[in-house]
């Protein structure tokens, strides 16, 4: 073994001997990471987990070279209007009277608009070109004929995207209709799958929120859509989420408290250490410059657990010694000697279960991991060095003064009903060891095998606010109550109004020479007999192309029907030859812009959309999409919202996996290398690990019993939970190993006696604890968004579960250990 008392004796000199010194250099640390608070950045949304995605990049590919009337591009905002009917003469020159102000404004930089009421207007009149004139044309005209100008309009397919899908052309009327303004921006901005936008970086961010109040005095139901608004949004509810979960759960915190500690001193105490765990990770983020993302909301909850954790067992520990009658200084030492190598096995297991999540291949997954297991450190630091020099200096002072104690004696002591209660899990354990451990194992196998079928999802839906804000939140008083949120209400809107908006189509995105002869035969052959979660009509899939432009523009002119029959050599409607010439006689003519929306101007890419049927799971829809790209004779990748969500959901699952396998192997060997170095056993490590293994099983299990899947933030929680699991079951086998006499034997008796020493002595810190934490952590909860509830929920019950099995377990295995070690 290696003597490493030698080091535990230096920080106890410090500890004990120097405790002001040591005050002050935290103080000192203290104010240099609260500087670096003051700078961390907050980010909201979804882009960052769709970095590096082969889908997002043939989406923005797709963004950047396409234009479609309704999808979102870069440097637009949607004006969306809904009434009994939008299309009724007042409402029409409202939107356009909307498009007209924001027109008229700089700083909005309005590159061009488009609407379904200026496309009326310009069927009044076709020479109005300006929106001041098409306003003045609406005003003038009839009801009538504004009527009539509507059902001319209703044969233009981008009127058809423009309005809701209750459009009645014979009564000219609809519910809702969309308007779409685009900005000259000064850069480019990318358009992912469910990006945000910064409104302190991104000037389109700051355009959509002026815009907001330059279109609200219009005298209409007229409201905006855009990445800036939904990123200002986001922000809000990860502002908001914090605002009410962590005085709930500070105030949650305080009343356990008051039941762990007793002591006014001692309560001040580990409150001020838990602020100063929080400060210095916050200050780090800053200074490092990672932001503060939803996923890390998260993060304080789970720092105050472990603290709490530290804090009761560092009190209670120094407690234990104290009532024998020792003085403050006398009573410190042993229970750091114990308390430092406990909490440096619990942090080490804890950094390994929370670092491994740096294994994932999502940014904000890894940033989550790093954050955490640096805050970890950063716990360890103050709840294990400055809160004893802290102490012993506090209880100096009462003693020199005479100050009055409270609450001196340690939680679960001889004689008491915890006390008791914890004790029969060694009354367990001598008589039914080899059973209790035979049930965990059966109990692990089965949990685990139900977990196999756990779903995993990733959306947009994950990170907003609910529809409907939740009546206690509506209850908060200020500066609690949250603000009211439109965007779920507006997502959800465009979904059931509008057919364009569905995420019912899939997008194959086509690079190669396009102009050769077998081009569009290439993209014809693809389109047959196709998957099963395709529409198809006639073995062929529904399908928009450059092959349908070409087909609805013969039916249009009978000069290009026939260069496209001249060319057709099967007769089936597609061209073979002269492709060239097809392209060029069709981007001279009036559909030129439906074709650009198929097909590049330098004929090197295309565009092909699916529909999909609505019953569809992402999964199946992914699949089968990537099957249809593998058909073309060019490159081509299958893209869109759904695909991309689905490929980040499969990252998700194998982020899950991965970090879980990860942290047990490395948890694993740290703990049979530790106890191999600290009692000369590597046993006690695999004893250490048994408990937590039954505890992530059966919380894997429990996720799926309760419908919660494997999303952006639970998917750590495995990890996490094997994390902060072994830290229950590290301070029962420590403590165990300090209790048991080693050189005497191993006789039975020894190891029963030692057993309840321990599930008194750690057994009542940890109960402290346990209760502590589940509050700190299950609060989370009431977090506005879903994904940070679930995450909050999962978290409590992995602490809770890990309690268990580690005080009902571990005796058992240890019992077991000492009957056939022998």
């Amino acid at each position: 073994m290696i003597d490493y008392q030698a080091l535990i004796d230096r920080a106890d000199e410090w500890i004990v001997g120097r405790s002001k010194t040591v005050l002050l250099v935290f103080l000192v640390l203290t104010a240099v990471f609260a500087v670096g608070l003051t700078r961390v950045s907050t980010e909201a949304g979804t882009s960052e987990f769709t970095e590096d995605s082969p889908a997002q990049e043939a989406f923005d590919d797709v963004n950047r070279e396409f234009t479609r009337p309704f999808e979102a591009e870069n440097g637009s905002t949607q004006l969306i209007q809904s009434g009994r009917n939008v299309l009724s003469k007042p409402e029409l020159v409202a939107m356009l009277t909307a498009q007209y102000r924001l027109e008229q404004r700089e700083e909005l930089r309005v590159a061009s608009t488009v609407s379904a009421a200026g496309i009326v207007a310009q069927r009044l009149d076709p020479n109005v070109t300006t929106l001041e004139d098409q306003i003045r044309v609406l005003e003038r005209a009839t009801p009538t004929e504004i009527e009539i100008a509507v059902r001319e309009s209703a044969t233009d397919p981008r009127f058809r995207t423009l309005v809701s899908k209750d459009f009645n052309p014979r009564s000219a009327s609809a519910s809702a209709t969309i308007g779409i303004v685009e900005h000259a921006i000064p850069r480019g901005v990318s358009q992912e799958a469910g990006a945000e936008a910064s409104p302190e970086t991104d000037p389109l961010a700051r355009i959509q929120l002026r815009s907001q109040s330059v279109v609200g005095p219009v005298d209409s139901d007229i409201r905006l859509f855009g990445s800036g608004i939904l990123s200002d949004e986001l922000s809000s509810v990860t502002f908001d989420s914090l605002i009410i979960v962590i005085p709930a759960a500070g105030i949650l915190i305080f009343v356990f408290l008051l039941f762990a500690y007793r002591d006014p001193g001692d309560l001040v105490l580990g409150v001020v250490s838990l602020v100063m765990t929080i400060v210095w990770t916050l200050g780090f983020m800053g200074i490092v410059g990672v932001p503060f993302t939803q996923l890390l909301v998260a993060v304080p909850p789970l720092l105050l657990a472990v603290g709490i954790d530290y804090g009761i067992h560092a009190i209670n520990r120094y407690r234990e010694e104290r009532v024998t009658g020792a003085g403050v200084k006398q009573s410190m030492r042993p229970a750091t000697d114990q308390l430092l190598v406990a909490f440096f096995i619990v942090t080490g297991t804890t950094v390994l279960g929370f670092g491994s999540n740096m294994t994932s291949r999502l940014q904000p997954i890894r940033e989550f991991g790093l954050v955490a297991a640096i805050g970890i450190v950063f716990t360890f630091l103050i709840f294990g060095i400055f809160l004893p020099s802290v102490k012993v200096a506090s209880d100096d002072l009462r003693v020199r003064f005479g100050l009055p104690t409270f609450g001196e004696r340690p939680l679960g002591e001889e004689g008491s009903v915890l006390g008791r209660l914890l004790s029969s899990s060694v009354v367990l354990a001598r008589n039914g060891a080899t059973v209790v451990v035979i049930g965990a194992v059966v109990l692990t196998i089965v949990s685990g095998t139900y977990a196999t079928g756990i779903d995993t999802s990733f959306s947009n839906e994950d990170f907003l606010p609910p529809e409907e804000t939740p009546a206690y939140l509506d209850a908060l008083p200020e500066p609690f109550a949250p603000e009211t949120y439109t965007i779920t209400e507006l997502t959800n809107f465009l979904a059931e109004e509008f057919a364009s908006a569905e995420d019912d189509t899939v997008t194959v995105y086509v690079e190669g020479p396009l102009q050769e002869e077998y081009a569009l035969e290439s993209i014809e052959h693809a389109n047959r007999n196709p998957p099963d979660s395709f529409l198809s009509s006639q073995r062929q899939a529904d399908a928009e192309s450059i092959i349908s432009v070409i087909r609805a523009y013969s039916d249009q002119s009978t000069e290009f029907r026939r260069l496209v029959e001249r060319n057709d050599i099967n007769d089936n409607g597609v061209p073979d030859d002269n492709l060239e010439l097809i392209y060029d006689r069709l981007l001279s003519s009036p559909v030129r812009e439906q074709a650009l929306e198929f097909i590049s101007e330098d004929r090197r890419s295309a565009q092909v959309i699916y529909s999909t049927k609505s019953g569809a799971s992402q999964d199946a829809i992914t699949r089968d999409a990537r099957l249809v790209a593998d058909r073309y004779r060019f490159d081509a990748v299958a893209t869109g919202e759904i695909i991309v969500f689905q490929s980040i959901a499969a990252t998700i699952f194998s982020s899950a996996i991965r970090s879980l396998a990860t942290a047990l192997v490395a948890t694993a060997l740290f703990l049979m290398f530790l106890y191999r170095v600290l009692v000369g056993r590597v046993a006690f490590g695999i004893i250490n690990l048994f408990p937590i293994v039954v505890a992530v099983s059966l919380l894997a299990g429990t996720m799926r019993l309760l419908g919660i899947p494997f999303n952006a933030l639970t998917a750590t929680v495995l990890a996490i939970a094997l994390g902060l699991g072994v830290d229950y079951s590290a301070h029962v086998v420590h403590r165990f190993t300090d209790e048991y006499a080693f050189d005497d034997g191993q006789a039975s008796d020894n190891v029963l006696d030692a057993l309840i020493r321990t599930v008194r002595g750690t057994g009542g810190a940890l109960t402290g604890s346990m209760l502590t934490t589940i509050s700190g952590t299950g609060i989370l909860v009431l977090a506005i968004t879903p994904v940070l509830g679930q995450f909050g929920l999962v978290t409590a019950l992995s602490i809770f579960y890990s309690y268990l099995t580690a005080i009902f377990l571990t005796p058992s295995a240890i019992v077991l250990w000492s009957r056939y070690s022998r």
